[in-house]
């Protein structure tokens, strides 16, 4: 029998040590549970960094992907597909955009928008060449590729990994006024989290993201917004700009795209700025493939027909209403919206690790993020009796 001690040793000894995860060993996952090799079950708080909205090997994702693979897996984009098509359709009727371009991973769909928005300031907006200017907001999270972590302000990111790459202009995060300077004739683009995931879900002030997007409108340039962990249901709303009743130029999707069971992402905005790519210009070799189509067009009626925005804001609301009424020697405040809520501890406290480790052994997978912030962000089908189930063991672990 396969042992958490077993495979803990076995990775520490032949994988790169780039992570530093919980020593819980996974083997079984079913809507908001998880269960280790040893059998034991934990309600998951994580949800794949928000990438199982829908819930672990939701029935009907499993039924699709089963059914596809078995049909047809990959014919890379030097041919057409019978279902990306239909996904492109969908996911622009679902946003009101014109276009999509299909990619696997996160990051690779925010390089996909940083090479849209620079080749749309050089072909449309009529920027000199290799002049174009992205603005950024400190403590942001796009991604782990090179170009990204040249403008990420978390020094670790970008240690050993240079030269690093140019044309990003960082900001505050929430500074419109920092924003309103910073934009110049050379500005292609403001890439932006609606809110913070890797920061410890950092809510802006009301009114920042309106105002920057009104500040882009009046300078012709592009609003990015980065919905790769806030979209798809997670803040309460489909997308977590909606909350501010903005329309971004462009909007980067990813993770609950499939649900958790495929890596699926994509770019959604007009025919003027995704219409700058010419064959050949940028691609994928799965990047739309058959199962991820298909995959992620049931994620997406999933969603929908679930109501999964819906129970996110009002379950959400519930759970930090409850959150808040624990008194603990450790908690400097919540924040969050939706099922998506940060814990900030104290500095006092001894870091948010050693919490999540107490989490664990009460049955609960949370994770720490910068430290001091217990990251709350359970799959959106979870019930009320599941969140009542799981505020006894976080009040616990944060009263004691």
């Amino acid at each position: 029998m396969t042992t958490t001690k077993q495979c803990i040793e076995m990775e520490d000894r032949y994988g790169a040590h780039n992570y530093k995860p919980l020593n819980v060993v996974l083997t079984k996952g079913a809507g908001i549970w998880v269960e280790d090799v040893e059998g034991k079950k934990y309600m998951d708080f994580l949800a794949a960094y928000s990438a199982v909205n829908q819930g672990h090997c939701h029935p009907r994702l499993v039924k699709v992907l089963q059914e596809q693979s078995a049909r047809l897996a990959l014919t890379s984009r030097a041919f057409r597909n019978d279902q990306l098509p239909f996904l492109a359709k969908e996911l622009c009727d679902l946003t009101g955009y014109e276009m999509m371009l299909p990619m696997n991973s996160g990051g690779e769909a925010v390089e996909t928008a940083i090479k849209a928005a620079r080749k749309w300031c050089y072909k449309v907006k009529g920027v000199e060449k290799d002049k174009a200017e992205i603005i950024v907001c400190s403590g942001n999270f796009h991604g782990r590729t090179t170009t990204i972590i040249s403008f990420s302000t978390d020094e670790q990111y970008k240690d050993g990994f240079g030269p690093l790459t140019p044309g990003f202009a960082v900001i505050p995060y929430g500074d419109v006024e920092a924003f309103r300077k910073a934009v110049n004739p050379n500005t292609a683009a403001f890439l932006v989290e609606p809110i913070q995931g890797e920061s410890g879900v950092v809510v802006p002030t009301e009114g920042f993201l309106k105002e920057c997007a009104e500040i882009c409108h009046k300078n012709r340039v592009l609003f990015v917004a980065d919905e790769i962990q806030s979209g798809l249901g997670r803040t309460g709303k489909l997308f977590a700009f909606q909350h501010e009743n903005i329309r971004p130029d462009m909007v980067i999707i990813g993770k609950a795209l499939s649900g958790g069971m495929y890596p699926v992402s994509a770019v959604v905005a007009s025919r003027e700025i995704l219409g700058v790519f010419n064959p050949g210009d940028h691609g994928s070799t799965y990047g739309g493939n058959p199962i991820a189509c298909a995959v992620a067009r049931e994620a997406l009626k999933i969603i929908i027909e679930e109501k999964l925005p819906e129970r996110s804001a009002k379950l959400g609301e519930y759970l930090i209403k409850k959150l808040r009424t624990i008194q603990s020697p450790y908690v400097d405040f919540y924040r969050g919206k939706g099922l998506w809520i940060g814990i900030v501890l104290k500095k006092s406290a001894g870091g948010a690790r050693r919490f999540c480790e107490a989490l664990q052994e009460k049955g609960i997978l949370a994770k720490e993020t910068h430290e001091t912030v217990i990251r709350i962000a359970p799959p959106l089908i979870i019930k009320k009796a599941e969140l009542d189930w799981a505020f006894e063991r976080i009040r616990e672990v944060l009263s004691k």
